[in-house]
């Protein structure tokens, strides 16, 4: 008798664990099916390469430093990041000044929260068939030109302002409406391979391709350089769902990179982000509405 007992005991245990087990296994399975992915995007304004790489490896480092799982989602067009930051679908984005200006029109609550040191004072080029001797920008009137993407603000915003400043209207005063590249890399290119005279681009990405030989200086090169504006900024949505500290440990692991995560500044051409804030980018917001771009 004793023995049956102690049988039906290890049984009645036996099943006990084994649903012990099965339960927490549904657990896990569920908070793994429910866990959040942060989701990282940027404006597609050079080689889509080099831009997977740079963003891969931040998403990489962040995942490390937050303990969040984080992924970075390409867009195809300036726009599409804007919309998909709109919809919640991009948590943290790399933005440029005017399509961080949109974004944060559309969700009030999101924030600019890093930017690298040289976007307090940023620039773009124009640039010219060097045959060509153009020393002002008064001297693009009657010539073919190429802006970048429509929403680029160093591509089209500002080197279009600064026309106008000059008395240059950009639809009427070239050879032919300007065409929009799409991309500050696809610029210069189109103007060194003849298809368009001049251009208007980042400063960055010019020095960069200028660098690493990219661009033929003896064929195109730099006449005009604008003044200084704000430009590039990491912007961070509402995050809801999240932990209410999540939004300052995605701010301090972007402001503390340094030496140990130089692969990752190198490929944004800097040593460190810095803190930037919405209120820097007015300009920007003013310069929009004045040509139009944003109501």
């Amino acid at each position: 008798m004793k023995k049956l007992v102690s049988f039906l005991v290890f049984i009645l245990l036996i099943g006990l664990l084994s649903g012990c087990a099965e339960e927490n296994k549904e657990t896990s399975e569920k908070e793994e099916t429910t866990k959040q992915t942060l989701k990282i995007g940027a404006i597609p304004d050079q080689d889509v390469s080099v831009l997977s790489r740079s963003m891969g490896e931040v998403a990489y480092y962040l995942s490390a430093e937050t303990g969040l799982e984080v992924e970075y989602v390409p867009s195809v067009d300036y726009a599409a990041l804007v919309t998909a930051f709109e919809r919640g679908e991009i948590q943290l984005a790399w933005f440029g000044g005017l399509t961080g200006v949109q974004a944060r029109s559309l969700v009030p609550d999101a924030e600019a929260i890093a930017q690298r040191p040289r976007d307090e004072e940023f620039h773009s080029v124009f640039i010219a068939q060097k045959e060509l001797g153009l020393t002002s920008l008064s001297d693009l009137k009657g010539k073919s030109f190429t802006f970048g993407s429509e929403s680029s603000t160093s591509g089209h915003l500002m080197p279009r302002y600064y026309l106008m400043e000059e008395g240059i209207d950009a639809d009427q005063d070239f050879n032919g409406k300007p065409s929009y590249s799409g991309s500050h890399d696809k610029t210069y290119k189109l103007v060194e391979s003849g298809a368009y005279q001049t251009g208007a681009l980042n400063e960055a990405v010019w020095e960069a391709a200028v660098a690493e030989g990219k661009v033929d200086t003896n064929k195109v090169d730099v006449f005009y350089t604008t003044p200084a504006y704000y430009d590039y900024h990491w912007t961070i949505n509402t995050l809801e769902g999240y932990d209410s500290d999540v939004k300052q440990k995605i701010t301090d692991a972007l402001l503390s990179m340094g030496s140990e995560q130089q692969t990752i500044l190198d490929l944004f051409q800097t040593d460190k982000f810095i803190e930037t804030k919405n209120e820097n980018y007015e300009a920007i917001e003013k310069v929009a509405k004045q040509i139009g771009i944003i109501k």
